[in-house]
């Protein structure tokens, strides 16, 4: 959990790669191998999927000096090797939320449409 909110500040704060700029890129998280070597990190991107392929770029671009950075603020024997992996959980959580809200606002339409009609046959 610590390597995973390390990566997270890490990514937010101190790369600089043209990739990231312009999308929200969340560490949603962090596998680190029993013998501390390898560690994949898993990446949600908000965006386009131009944007997010770009964003995974530039992470796989900056790796050295995030592994750098990783090395100075966690106290490990080993700095693992870092591999990105899309996760796209946010984004289907979000295009849910999305679809949640227009099967809920049909239905609040159809219900004043019915509601409407039967007021109006109630006055003949």
């Amino acid at each position: 959990m610590e390597v995973q909110r390390e990566l997270s500040e890490i990514i937010r704060t101190q790369v600089k790669d043209p990739g990231l700029r312009g999308v929200m890129i969340s560490v949603t998280g962090a596998e680190v191998s029993p013998d501390l070597k390898y560690c994949k990190v898993y990446i949600s991107v908000l965006g386009s999927q131009e944007g997010r392929d770009a964003a995974i770029e530039g992470l796989r671009r900056a790796v050295g000096f995030i592994r750098r950075e990783l090395a100075h603020r966690v106290n490990l024997r080993n700095t693992p090797e870092i591999t990105f992996v899309p996760d796209q959980s946010i984004e289907y959580g979000v295009n849910m939320i999305h679809k949640i809200d227009d099967v809920t606002k049909e239905l609040r339409d159809r219900e004043a449409g019915e509601e409407q009609s039967e007021s109006e046959g109630d006055g003949e």
